[in-house]
């Protein structure tokens, strides 16, 4: 049966140091380079599950659910973080980390490009705002580490998502919905994230769809990935680890993942 881990630490709210490629503390380097013990053979974290209510807000609903789950969430300083930090109903990544900041929430942004990849200008998700969207994403990407917002390139393994579950943290991670098939959604009764048609979430998109999820537990043995979706209010949704390493890896994602630590 799965487990949780143990009480979760509390200490000062402490923000990242931002660097390229900068090695952070100890206990944000990798499993392999902190040579931390495998990670248990199961985990299921009870992070809350908060639904999205809007097309858009995916990421600030899962960012709802991490200050939740480490007992920071408040209404209104987040409606005023929002504000403070000039979000718009364009979501990126870094955005997701600056909030984290705001709210003093030990962090680390791994991802495989640091700014706004040209490429994906000739993307339908991207093409409609990408012109205005450019400038602002690079340029928070630029002030990151004056903003305390740890960001790094570097490739991001199921061990190293496993080993970090295991230690009762949690992560948010951009995924392309249209590839992301949820085990248990899918029968017996199939579901889109919005509508009740189709296997695959946002299954009207032919090509991608760029969605956030929170990872809260694995199961080794099954091979298998827990996560909630926004799409969704009642439910912890599962899959393969092999369906959330495609979705997570697909062109549009840049591998985006926002490392949550709990001790914050």
């Amino acid at each position: 049966a799965c487990r949780a881990p143990g009480p979760r630490r509390r200490a000062g709210r402490l923000g990242g140091a931002g660097s390229e490629r900068a090695a952070g503390p100890a206990a944000m380097k990798s499993p392999r380079e902190a040579g931390e013990p495998p990670p248990a053979d199961c985990i299921q974290l009870k992070v809350p599950v908060v639904q999205q209510l809007y097309h858009w807000d995916c990421g600030l609903a899962c960012s709802r659910m991490v200050l939740q789950y480490l007992n920071l969430l408040d209404n209104d300083e987040f409606q005023k973080a929002i504000q403070e930090l000039q979000l718009t109903k364009s979501i990126w990544t870094i955005d997701l980390a600056y909030l984290m900041g705001h709210f003093g929430v030990r962090h680390k942004f791994c991802t495989q490009t640091l700014g706004v990849d040209k490429g994906y200008k000739n993307q339908s998700f991207y093409r409609k705002h990408f012109d205005t969207e450019e400038n602002r994403v690079n340029q928070l990407f630029a002030q990151a580490k004056a903003c305390k917002v740890l960001v790094e390139k570097c490739a991001v393994t199921v061990q190293d998502i496993q080993t970090h579950l295991s230690q009762g943290h949690v992560a948010i991670v951009l995924v392309n919905a249209v590839l992301l098939l949820c085990d248990l959604c899918s029968s017996p009764v199939k579901y889109c994230c919005f509508l009740p048609i189709g296997q695959k979430c946002f299954c009207r998109s032919p090509d991608y769809q760029g969605h956030f999820i929170v990872l809260c537990g694995y199961n080794r043995a099954s091979g298998s990935i827990y996560y909630n979706n926004p799409a969704y209010a009642d439910r912890t949704c599962c899959t393969s680890i092999s369906n959330f390493e495609e979705a997570r890896t697909s062109y549009g994602t840049d591998e985006d993942i926002l490392f949550i630590y709990t001790d914050s």
